[in-house]
């Protein structure tokens, strides 16, 4: 057991930390949540001898700075600390500064049940910032074009002629056609030497996709209403353009008697899956191997998302690997993608 820990609750602008030494209370006090708050609390737990700090975070400057002190830091989820008030306290109240203490308790009794936090390497920091802007971004990107969707629905569903709205060249072609009025001169020709402009790799034939634009539901708009919804799909068109980009691994196995079938497996740890898919969907891209199983995957039938699955578990073989050898991953030593090579040349 430690001697001295302490507990920190942490709140966006205020800190409550507990300070125990063997279960009895030394010092309760609250940091504000500022650069001289923070500086003063890592000083003064240093200066104090704490051994090992508590709080209900993975991450953030505050962390990052206690980690900076020399200090051994534990992240405990908000659940386990719900669960261990019961522990220290008959009634079942909550408080910033009875959660300080828990904290404090729990470092000091429960350490081995959690896990201590290591400096991240700027290479790590900069991966994470990166998957949970993208992930971020992408949540963005749905609710845009949910918007967007909405909006030509109401007035334009001609317009709808892609099979993703948010693709480049659909919001190249609402760039370009925001409006019915916009498209009233579109034939067959034009349409067609739009498309080659744009880079179109569809094989739907330009003039299949005129009828479809003629034969769709007419609105019945005003010249007032459908400059306004003229303007909002292109402000729509303009915030997604900037954002566009293409977007569990394991399968689960169900059996009963003769019956085996593989199905998506929801139970899992959503961010390291969505971080996985992002590695596989951007490496596809450039990395010969990751690219060559994607395309496999992909003449067996599988749809994009499937095959990005499958791509997936293919690079966690490779990282797992690399974490039980505790060595960065090296093309030399990556066998299939040294194969392929081979076999290319």
């Amino acid at each position: 057991m430690a001697g001295m820990t302490a507990g920190i609750d942490w709140a966006s602008e205020a800190h409550k930390v507990c300070i125990s030494n063997e279960g009895e209370v030394l010092e309760r006090f609250s940091v504000t949540d500022d650069e001289r708050g923070i500086a003063g609390l890592s000083r003064r737990l240093t200066k104090l001898g704490v051994d090992r700090v508590a709080i209900e975070r993975p991450d953030g400057i505050l962390v990052e700075r206690l980690l900076t002190a020399g200090l051994e830091v534990l992240a405990i989820h908000p659940n386990q600390v719900k669960a261990a008030r019961a522990r220290f306290a008959v009634a079942h109240g909550k408080s910033d500064r009875f959660d300080a203490y828990v904290l404090a308790e729990l470092a000091r009794t429960d350490a081995h049940r959690f896990r201590v936090l290591v400096p991240d390497t700027e290479e790590t920091k900069a991966l994470r910032t990166l998957t949970r802007a993208r992930e971020d971004l992408v949540g963005v990107r749905v609710e845009l074009a949910n918007q967007l969707r909405a909006q030509l629905q109401a007035f334009w569903p001609g317009a709808l002629l892609f099979a993703a709205l948010d693709s480049s060249i659909s919001l190249a072609f609402l760039k370009r056609y925001p409006s019915p009025g916009d498209a009233k001169g579109l034939g067959g020709g034009r349409m067609a030497a739009f498309l080659a402009r744009e880079g179109y790799t569809g094989r739907t034939d330009p003039a299949e996709l005129v009828a479809r634009m003629r034969s769709a539901p007419q609105g019945t708009a005003g010249t007032a209403e459908q400059q306004a919804r003229r303007a909002v799909v292109l402000g729509l068109v303009s915030a997604l353009e900037p954002i566009v980009a293409d977007a569990g691994m394991s399968p689960v196995a169900l059996e009963s008697g003769k019956l085996r079938v593989a199905t998506f497996r929801r139970a899992c740890d959503k961010r390291l899956r969505l971080a996985v898919a992002t590695l596989a969907d951007s490496t596809r891209r450039w990395h010969p191997w990751a690219g060559e199983v994607y395309r496999r995957a992909r003449a067996r039938g599988q749809d994009h998302p499937h095959a990005i699955r499958t791509l997936g578990r293919a690079w966690i073989r490779v990282l797992w690997r690399c974490w039980r050898d505790e060595v960065p991953y090296n093309p030399a030593r990556h066998g299939n993608f040294n194969r392929l090579q081979t076999a290319g040349g």
